[in-house]
């Protein structure tokens, strides 16, 4: 069962958009949003990276960015996560063109039970060995709704925030990536 654990109350989603307000007329009150999303943001561009530096630097570049952009954020009921998570997505995407590596394929093993379940196939040793060679194998698209739903836990409508696409169309993209993860495997 996916758990929502980003997912946000209308409650956080305002508590947000007033420390959004304040940030952009005091850049100092911008801190609250920076210690209550760091670790997450942090986490996200750990798993897409190789090392720890590299994440930290990733990582403190999406808040210079958010902190310099803030004054362009408009609050659309969404949860400003977002918005930052969507920073971090181009920010990685600049690093790898930057530095010419590759986007890492860092796969919890523990979510792969479900994955196997979900693609009506056992949660033995074996196919959860062919499961990751043939998530190596995807689209970084695919392999990222994968992620996201299956290793990150989120729920389409997280998803679908994130990337900025509807929640049906996050549904039917991560469908879709497991029908091409079926043929693969």
């Amino acid at each position: 069962m996916i758990t929502a654990k980003y997912h946000q109350s209308e409650t956080q989603i305002r508590g947000d958009a007033e420390l959004v307000a304040a940030a952009k007329t005091d850049p100092h009150q911008f801190e609250g949003l920076y210690i209550k999303y760091y670790n997450q943001i942090l986490e996200f561009t750990y798993a897409r990276l190789d090392g720890k530096e590299e994440a930290f630097d990733v990582t403190s570049q999406v808040f210079l960015n958010a902190l310099t952009n803030i004054h362009k954020y408009e609050h659309r009921g969404l949860p400003f996560s977002s918005w930052l998570y969507r920073i971090a997505t181009n920010e990685l995407n600049t690093y790898f063109r930057k530095t010419g590596k590759y986007r890492t394929v860092n796969i919890d093993t523990t979510a792969l039970p479900e994955i196997l379940h979900v693609m009506d196939t056992s949660d033995r040793e074996e196919d959860q060995r062919r499961l990751i060679e043939c998530m190596k194998k995807l689209s970084s698209s695919d392999y990222l709704m994968l992620e996201m739903r299956f290793f990150e836990e989120r729920s389409f409508k997280e998803i679908g925030e994130i990337i900025e696409i509807t929640e049906n169309n996050a549904k039917v993209r991560t469908y879709r990536a497991i029908d091409r993860l079926k043929r693969l495997f």
